[in-house]
């Protein structure tokens, strides 16, 4: 959510940026009812304090014995009008708070300017590319040869869009999971396992709803929601709360499932592990002061980076356009993994600093030197990774002529010493 002091004190500024988003805000009806909403409260101050002052005066007359029946007829009707104030301020302040969640961050002045991802930014190629002296297969052939991946079945015990792993694939699943784990709390992240389940004060913290309500899964019954990524419950766990500075920066990893319904996504890789309604997600979050938030982005996006170095996979840095950046971010890299069965890099993470448009949304803040007034964290987070994908990456690099895989050397350890997948 965007400061309503920062659209009131430079429109033209926050305009001018919106509409590097393609976004055209109607910043005068925002400050038309700021404006109200201002002018009221100010009355509605102006008449309690002419109240309490009338109440002093009904009890100083009723010591004196004088009659105040036609004083505390006043005081009622002050009280009356109050009522109807405090009614209009109400609905000014909903009314406000509607507009202001629909509106995205802000982004930040040296993000690439476009219209869609055809404008976003290579920044640096990572790895070579497998040369293979065979036609190389997709995931989705190689894990039903070797037996590990049931397509078909998900779809006959859920619908399209589910996948079975099993036998090998499965392990290899829960190999990845861990072994991202222990990689990130080595490098500093506090293991967090989650509910995977939040309510929807939960969701409209990290910007979910009310934007995106037709990409959740709802349970209607208990009006609790299915995560889309650990990243929901990692921000929100905090929220409504003040931190010490001494606190921050706050690093968080977590494994959980996600849920996407992905109704905006009809057509759009529907084959394979890609673009699934469940899929294993390794986040990680971080909560830092507004002054570490940009030199933490990076950092956070060198330890997403490092998964895939470490496993030995090709990919490439994006920086994303304006017109691209998720709706909370303010700025965003991109990880996408070669997948030589399409010959196309495809995203594995996706790094984002939010500034402070989660935590006003979540009202999430820190004290500075344990004595100034509070402050709004920033939030920053990324896929460390995204598991299936991950797992559909090392299928389509390391398979081998003969239809079997290699698997990456960094896990072997997981995989009780297994080096290849055979069928």
């Amino acid at each position: 959510m965007l400061d309503i002091k920062l659209i009131r004190e430079n429109p033209d500024k926050v305009n001018e940026l919106l509409k590097r988003r393609d976004q055209n805000l109607n910043i005068d009806e925002i400050i038309k009812i700021d404006q109200d909403r201002r002018k009221i409260q100010n009355q509605a101050d102006n008449l309690r304090k002419e109240r309490n002052e009338i109440s002093n005066q009904i009890g100083q007359m009723k010591k004196n014995g004088l009659d105040t029946s036609e004083i505390q007829a006043k005081t009622r009707t002050l009280g009356d009008n109050i009522k109807e104030l405090e009614q209009e301020e109400t609905r000014l302040i909903e009314l406000q708070n509607r507009i202001l969640l629909e509106i995205p961050n802000l982004p930040q002045e040296n993000v690439p300017i476009g219209h869609d991802e055809t404008c976003n930014v290579e920044v640096k190629l990572v790895g070579e590319v497998p040369k293979f002296d065979f036609e190389p297969k997709n995931h989705w052939d190689i894990g039903s040869d070797l037996g590990i991946l049931d397509f078909e079945r998900g779809v006959k015990i859920s619908e399209s869009r589910f996948v079975i792993y099993k036998n090998f694939g499965a392990k290899l699943e829960r190999a990845l999971t861990n072994f991202m784990l222990d990689v990130n709390t080595s490098r500093g992240y506090q293991e967090i396992l989650p509910p995977f389940l939040v309510n929807s004060r939960t969701m409209t913290g990290t910007g979910q709803l009310p934007k995106f309500a037709e990409e959740m899964y709802k349970c209607a019954q208990d009006n609790l929601y299915l995560i889309p990524t650990a990243e929901v419950p990692l921000t929100n766990i905090y929220s409504d709360e003040i931190l010490k500075e001494s606190d921050l920066p706050l690093y968080m990893t977590a494994y959980t499932p996600c849920f996407r319904r992905e109704a905006g996504s009809a057509g759009k890789d529907t084959r394979g592990l890609i673009r699934v309604h469940q899929f294993n997600k390794v986040e990680l979050v971080k909560l830092c002061t507004p002054e570490t938030s940009k030199e933490e982005h990076e950092k956070l996006t060198e330890d997403a980076k490092n998964i895939l170095n470490l496993l030995e996979l090709p990919y490439r840095i994006i920086e994303l356009c304006t017109g691209d950046i998720g709706f909370g971010a303010s700025k965003c890299y991109d990880l996408e993994v070669w997948m030589p069965g399409s010959g196309v890099y495809r995203e594995i993470s996706s790094c984002s600093n939010f500034t402070d448009f989660q935590a006003r949304r979540a009202n999430l803040k820190y004290r500075p030197n344990d004595t100034d007034k509070p402050q709004f964290v920033h939030t920053i987070n990324g896929s460390s990774l995204a598991v299936g994908r991950t797992t559909a990456a090392i299928l389509e690099n390391y398979q081998q002529a003969d239809g079997s895989v290699k698997i990456p050397k960094v896990l072997w350890p997981y995989l009780n010493d297994e080096r290849v997948i055979t069928r």
